[in-house]
């Protein structure tokens, strides 16, 4: 077990579920509570389906601390709610460029597991191919804004600071969790309550 696991746990168990709290925007979904752990046959089993290898401090976390619930915004999705993306790059300036879901295994294409559902059509994914497997991105599911990739080197560490900033109470849109130009741009965290 990652030691980073055990000090997660004490810093999750430490802050309380507090409804319509302003600084956690979507909490009332997971009320600071993971689901629970999934087995090592169940994560192996939508491996194969998806054709996949989950980054391992995600899978870890998965296994041994919970499969869903506590996690910014509306919190971690249950794995089987969870869909590959694939990243447009885009073109030309004003052509859509972030995530899709189209064709999500066409080869050559860098793919992404949607792990957090932000609100409107924002979300949150980590890498489970190329070269930023294992990093948290987030990004638009439209087509535009292009995604923005966490400075954290895993999901442990994005989810750590996520519980720093929680424990601060900080606004879930003042993490700081992701690169420079998006926290230029506050008003791009600015979302409609989910429907």
């Amino acid at each position: 077990m990652d030691a980073r696991i055990p000090r997660l746990r004490r810093k999750l168990a430490a802050i309380p579920f507090q409804p319509l709290r302003s600084h956690s925007f979507g909490e009332e979904q997971h009320e600071f509570r993971l689901g629970p752990k999934l087995t090592e046959a169940r994560v192996a089993a939508f491996e194969a389906e998806h054709a996949i290898v989950l980054p391992g401090a995600y899978r870890q976390f998965l296994t041994q601390s919970g499969g869903s619930g506590a996690a910014p915004f509306y919190g971690l999705m249950p794995l089987e709610q969870c869909s590959l993306l694939a990243m447009n790059p885009g073109g030309a300036p004003g052509e859509p460029r972030g995530f899709d879901g189209t064709e999500p295994m066409t080869h050559g294409r860098d793919l992404f597991l949607h792990i957090i559902e932000m609100g409107c059509t924002d979300v949150c994914v980590i890498a489970v191919t190329g070269p930023l497997t294992g990093r948290v991105l987030t990004g638009n599911s439209d087509g535009y804004g292009g995604p923005d990739v966490s400075s954290a080197t895993d999901f442990l560490d994005w989810y750590e600071r996520w519980l720093n900033h929680m424990s601060a109470g900080r606004d879930n849109r003042a993490l700081e969790l992701t690169s420079p130009r998006l926290r230029a741009h506050p008003d791009r965290h600015r979302m409609a309550p989910k429907t």
